[in-house]
């Protein structure tokens, strides 16, 4: 396969819009020029669920999640709930592109990418923390970076020394210290793949909202740490020979209430209310925007007809709330082979995990999650450089198509994806 692109940059902002891009009254400067010069969609439509954990797998393997193996930020626990996020790449059961660039030969660098800890990156800084400090990323990022001492490297020579607040996503200085560090990455090393996730945008919209006061100044520190990245390519001397992609994992939906379908269930005497759901039959996994019935049989046709009837009499101010996703639509989205059904929130619903209290309760912010088949919950790419036409723009295009634009551009195999390279984009 002939390589278009000696270098190719991805870079991920957490809770991307479309809007950051096109609507030119968002402080993105360089998001809107590569806009301008290169490849843009007016919408990428996500995987379900819409979270970042699964989203981010789809993009460095080109596969839904029940084939890569990722199906939540946190798993389901048949014990009760944990809290747990996964984030060992070990989980991940298809090809990435890490190793396919591996396969052929490629250096790769990773800084802050999700469900990376002790992938097959050489230089890698996983987006991780430990459970007992969550607040302090530092000694769990120190830990997992490959090689060792990487972490120091780049605040000796990218950052400076880091505090805990400068790797806490609720601080706008995280995004510019990952875009310093991938900068860092790139002058040194020349990675011929280079993957980076900036979060802030996702944390100011979950607290704020779509179009809180500081969503635009979230959106302000990813491209200034976007135009951080460009501009080390430049002085790295490569500009000819790099592409570079700017995308996301999900949209967002302002939320008004937060709805615990759980509480159904135990009132149905399906599940208990202490934290290990005491002697369960089904439980819902709530996702944000979404939740998915598991059932600890997962041949109890019985108890999966009583949830299902149950759902269907719910009078009808309560069936407004939310949509049944059926098993054939799961299975063609590729989400969680082990959930017998799911519910989408209409927009303004989230769902919660309670067994008790009321079944609908207060809600606020901003969520994801959601069945992505409506504009507020797609994301966004902009691509530009090398390989890549100028002027082409695409109405939609789906999560799983960018990995394998990317082993296009790079020459490189991608042995198990499924998405479409379409070839308008790419220079002849």
């Amino acid at each position: 396969m002939a390589q278009k692109a000696k270098y190719v940059i991805m870079v991920s902002v957490d809770g991307f819009r479309p809007d950051f891009y096109i609507d030119p009254s968002y402080p993105a400067p360089n998001m809107q020029q590569m806009m301008h010069k290169g490849v843009y969609s007016a919408g990428v439509r996500g995987i379900f669920p819409t979270v970042t954990y699964p989203s981010h797998t789809t993009l460095v393997t080109g596969v839904m999640p029940a084939k890569h193996g990722i199906v939540y930020n946190t798993p389901f626990d048949p014990k009760g709930l944990s809290g747990k996020w996964v984030k060992d790449a070990k989980e991940i059961k298809a090809q990435t592109l890490w190793a396919a660039a591996h396969v052929a030969g490629l250096k790769t660098a990773s800084v802050s990418w999700p469900v990376s800890v002790g992938a097959d990156i050489d230089y890698n800084i996983p987006e991780t923390w430990s459970e007992n400090h969550p607040g302090d990323r530092r000694p769990a990022t120190s830990q997992d970076a490959t090689p060792k001492g990487l972490f120091e490297e780049v605040q000796d020579n990218a950052t400076g020394k880091l505090e805990a607040n400068d790797m806490d996503l609720h601080y706008l200085s995280m995004n510019e210290n990952l875009g310093r560090m991938t900068a860092y990455l790139i002058r040194k090393y020349k990675p011929n793949l280079v993957t980076v996730h900036l979060p802030c945008t996702d944390e100011a919209q979950h607290r704020e909202g779509r179009e809180g006061e500081s969503v635009r100044r979230a959106v302000a520190s990813a491209d200034r740490a976007i135009g951080c990245i460009w501009e080390a390519v430049q002085k790295a001397g490569i500009e000819d020979s790099t592409a570079i992609i700017i995308t996301g994992d999900h949209g967002f939906v302002d939320t008004h209430s937060s709805l615990s379908p759980n509480v159904w269930l135990a009132k149905m005497g399906l599940i208990g209310t202490t934290p290990d759901r005491g002697n369960w039959k089904a439980t819902f996994h709530a996702s944000g925007g979404s939740s998915f019935l598991i059932l600890k049989d997962p041949k109890d046709m019985k108890t999966l007809q009583q949830v299902e009837n149950m759902l269907g009499s719910l009078p009808p101010a309560q069936q407004k709330l939310f949509r049944v996703i059926d098993r054939k639509t799961m299975d063609r989205m590729g989400s969680d082979p082990a959930a017998a059904l799911a519910l989408t929130g209409m927009q303004g619903i989230t769902f919660n995990n309670s067994a008790e209290g009321p079944f609908l309760r207060p809600g606020k912010g901003g969520a994801h999650g959601y069945f992505p088949d409506f504009d507020e919950i797609r994301t966004g790419f902009v691509a530009m450089g090398a390989g890549l036409n100028s002027g082409s723009v695409l109405r939609e295009m789906g999560l799983e198509d960018v990995a394998p634009l990317i082993a296009k551009l790079l020459g490189i195999e991608l042995k198990d994806a499924d998405g479409v390279v379409y070839p308008g984009i790419i220079k002849k």
